[in-house]
């Protein structure tokens, strides 16, 4: 009787095995052959699922960006204004080597969508769901009083959308100097001067 394959679960053990390989030796190493040897399959095995690393590539960024939001929607349960905005940028700061691994899958999906409408596209599609929270919760804010400022929102999102990219590029080129504590430090020095 023939083995009956989870597909699914598939492409998350090749994505996984790709985000080790590119935390040990960055996009040049991650070679289908490693990615293949790290995961345990054949290195045949990965074409059905990924012909090339560029949609390998372009597979893990969806994943990282579904699993950051898994994350934000547990831990902003219940929060509104200020609280829930907190929260969120703390998922996509690089707080934790799982979030730094996921800066390290993003940075190379960010320089192939350079050169390519449909990922820049993806990119943007993601980042503007991203905008969009991030003005609702200032908007919470605002109602409830907890924010006075007149920086308008749309300027305060895109200040806060540069501080938690910026912070993934940090972290992945230097995280040996990444200290979350500072991070977390200057979110919410951020986020103090937003308040009355």
């Amino acid at each position: 009787m023939p083995k009956i394959v989870d597909h699914d679960q598939r492409r998350l053990e090749l994505v996984d095995a790709t985000w080790r390989i590119i935390a040990r030796h960055g996009i040049e190493g991650a070679t289908m052959r490693e990615i293949a040897l790290e995961a345990g399959f054949a290195n045949g095995a990965l074409k059905p699922y990924f012909p090339t690393k560029d949609h390998l590539i372009t597979f893990a960024f969806g994943h990282v960006f579904n699993r950051t939001n898994q994350r934000i929607a547990h831990t902003s349960a219940g929060k509104v204004g200020l609280e829930a905005l907190r929260s969120f940028c703390q998922e996509v700061l690089p707080l934790d080597e799982d979030r730094i691994n996921e800066a390290r899958i993003v940075i190379p999906f960010w320089q192939k969508a350079l050169t390519d409408p449909v990922k820049a596209e993806l990119h943007e599609t993601s980042m503007n769901q991203w905008r969009s929270a991030m003005e609702g919760y200032l908007r919470q804010a605002r109602d409830r009083g907890e924010i006075t400022t007149a920086v308008s929102d749309e300027d305060i999102v895109n200040q806060l959308m540069s501080m938690l990219l910026g912070a993934q590029i940090i972290a992945a080129m230097s995280p040996g100097a990444h200290l979350p504590a500072q991070l977390d430090a200057a979110l919410d020095a951020f986020l103090q001067l937003l308040v009355p």
